[in-house]
């Protein structure tokens, strides 16, 4: 998998079909939603980037990605985050899945299930806040007791949202734990836009790949971060081409 290697880590870029389709093979999903952000991290982190390599398949999350495998010719597809999301949960109400929350900014998960209640009507649904996750995926005592009543409830689908690199180091050391697990992924700030703190951009602005800057109107702090996945990453994974990370 060298070839599709962008900083050291293989990405597979699969679109939501190729996804379903394995879910429908009863197939046992970690999915990394890859982004410049998450990338410059395991660049620098090897162990980071062995847990994350770890994972069964990575999408193509930012616009930043996304432009650097059309440089390389690299066939992927755009799948954010928060559409990835969306799908798991139509997919879990349609085939009767249960579905668990995990983390967040305080209040943030709570919001969320209000609104997947609303849109998807009887789907079961549990959760978590949580505690404090450390940066190697280590947790608290309130993080444990969330996740001991995760694994009674024991979800089909399990967001998980400690923010990088902490969610991806927890999932990697505690996905074995839920015994009905179908697909578990790391989903950052999506329970913010499912409980209405963020707007997403325009339908037009997405398909252009300047959503980065929607979120830079309503979050100014965000400036550096941006600036990271739009300006240091595609250079980095360029350079990348030529100095490959070992």
């Amino acid at each position: 998998m060298a070839d599709n290697r962008v900083l050291g880590v293989p990405i597979e870029g699969d679109g939501w079909k190729a996804i379903a389709e394995r879910l429908d093979q009863d197939m046992k999903l970690w999915i990394v939603t890859a982004n410049p952000e998450i990338l410059l991290k395991a660049k620098k982190d090897r162990d980071y980037r062995k847990a994350i390599s770890s994972a069964d398949l990575r999408t193509v999350d930012g616009a930043g990605l996304f432009f650097v495998m059309n440089v390389l010719r690299r066939k992927a597809v755009r799948l954010t985050g928060v559409d990835l999301a969306e799908h798991l949960l139509q997919y879990a109400w349609k085939h009767h899945l249960r579905v668990g929350l995990l983390g967040g900014e305080f209040g943030a998960a709570a919001g969320a299930a209000s609104h997947i209640r609303e849109s998807y009507p009887e789907l079961e649904l549990l959760v978590e806040e949580g505690g404090v996750v450390a940066v190697d995926g280590t947790e608290d005592e309130r993080t444990e007791a969330s996740r001991e009543r995760m694994m009674l409830f024991s979800p089909h689908v399990l967001f998980v949202a400690f923010g990088h690199p902490r969610q991806e180091r927890w999932m990697h050391l505690h996905r074995g734990d839920f015994a009905d697990l179908r697909a578990i992924v790391g989903v950052g700030g999506t329970f913010n836009f499912w409980a209405g703190r963020i707007k997403r951009a325009p339908a037009w602005m997405r398909a252009v790949g300047i959503e980065w800057f929607f979120r830079l109107i309503q979050e100014p702090k965000r400036w550096r971060r941006i600036w990271n996945a739009v300006v240091v990453f595609p250079v980095a994974a360029l350079i990348d081409r030529i100095h490959p990370v070992r």
